[in-house]
């Protein structure tokens, strides 16, 4: 019997930890709390800025991506980028527009109330003066069925891509000028690639 309770005894002192595993376990326990605060804590922040920049971006700066190739070489197919709603919209400021349930991305040619005159080669006149176009890689009458010369109507702006060969735009019946209702926003910036990162 004696035996036994010595037995007992001893498998009691192997069962009670030591002071140094007590503090390492409690120093574990704490950690593991104060780790999930802060990751509590980093997740709560990070939904509310994305809520913000997403609510941001809805409202005042809406960030598209480039599809096609209307706008080369100025925009590529798959550039981002940010506009900024605006009403002051001047000859050659790039805006997006509504059209058909699509968002197309166009070079303001001309406000209200211009002429707009094009010639066989390509050349642009805004009221009898020929714009200086730097961002043209080549220069096409492309796909016009307006009658030239062509006054643009009130509250409306006629816009044309950078590749004139395949865009379709105010040249076109089909599109014709854009209303200050249809327009998104005047883009600002190209942000992606990160290479090609700039103020547009």
């Amino acid at each position: 019997m004696r035996l036994n309770g010595d037995k007992m005894k001893h498998k009691r002192e192997l069962q009670i930890p030591e002071i140094e595993q007590l503090e390492a376990e409690l120093k574990r326990e704490r950690y593991r709390h104060r780790y999930a605060g802060v990751l509590r804590s980093t997740i709560y922040t990070l939904v509310v800025v994305a809520a913000i920049a997403v609510l941001v971006a809805t409202l005042w700066t809406p960030v598209l991506q480039i599809y096609g190739t209307s706008m080369t070489p100025t925009l590529e197919e798959g550039d981002i980028v940010v506009s900024v709603k605006s009403s002051n919209m001047k000859t050659g400021d790039i805006i997006a527009f509504y059209f058909n349930n699509k968002i197309l991305v166009k070079r303001v040619i001309a406000g209200p109330g211009d002429w707009v005159d094009i010639d066989e080669e390509g050349n642009v006149f805004v009221n009898n003066e020929m714009l200086d176009e730097p961002y043209l890689n080549e220069k096409a009458l492309g796909d016009c069925n307006i009658e030239l010369p062509y006054q643009v109507p009130d509250e409306r702006y006629f816009v044309m891509g950078d590749h004139r060969n395949v865009s379709v735009d105010s040249r076109n019946n089909m599109v014709g000028c854009v209303s200050e209702e249809q327009i998104v926003g005047t883009i600002v910036f190209r942000v992606w690639p990160l290479m090609r990162f700039t103020k547009i």
